[in-house]
């Protein structure tokens, strides 16, 4: 009997080709919905530990991340108008006081970070906190305020009772009107 129109006759070659290949997408589909539905039972099941794992202690030695002080235009900044380079902050003394330190390259313009009447403070946004430069009975300031020299550097501490700056903090310096924001606390 004739195929009516617009009807293809399949040879029994082509019809068991036909069926292999809907056999193995049918497989293919149910494997992956297997896989999917798999995958969405173990990550829950995983996530819910009986105990919370313990943080590896990370040393300042095992890690070879040196975080960016602040941009190039910042420290072309701080050249240009305030005669200063190299600015850091550290942690230091087991956290209680933290370091502010900095190189003279003019030292006109570098006078008003030296300048006695000027109270300098550490101000951390994210712990809310301002820290100051303490005044020790028979050593005074923890700062240096003689007149700058060129090519000297230059330091002051400011205390962090508490210890509420941690390493790795963005920290802004202000001393009178000089003003330095995002330093990364070392």
């Amino acid at each position: 009997m004739p195929a009516p129109f617009g009807e293809q006759t399949l040879r029994d070659g082509e019809k068991e080709k036909m069926i292999d290949r809907n056999v193995i997408l049918k497989t293919t589909s149910m494997l992956l919905v297997g896989v999917l539905a798999s995958s969405i039972l173990v990550l829950p099941a995983g996530s819910q530990s009986a105990a919370p794992a313990a943080k590896p202690s990370v040393t300042a030695a095992s890690s070879r991340y040196k975080p960016d002080r602040f941009a190039a235009r910042a420290g072309t900044y701080y050249k240009l108008i305030w005669g200063i380079e190299a600015l850091s902050v550290k942690w230091a003394e087991s956290g209680e006081m933290i370091r502010f330190s900095y190189h003279v390259l003019d030292a006109d313009k570098a006078k008003a970070l030296n300048d006695k009447k000027d109270e300098p403070s550490l101000i951390d946004p994210q712990a809310g906190v301002s820290l100051v430069v303490p005044a020790l009975e028979q050593v005074g300031q923890l700062r240096q305020s003689a007149t700058p020299k060129a090519g000297v550097s230059y330091w002051m501490a400011f205390s962090n009772s508490g210890r509420h700056v941690k390493r790795g903090d963005r920290v802004n310096v202000v001393i009178g009107k000089f003003r330095a924001n995002g330093l990364v606390v070392e």
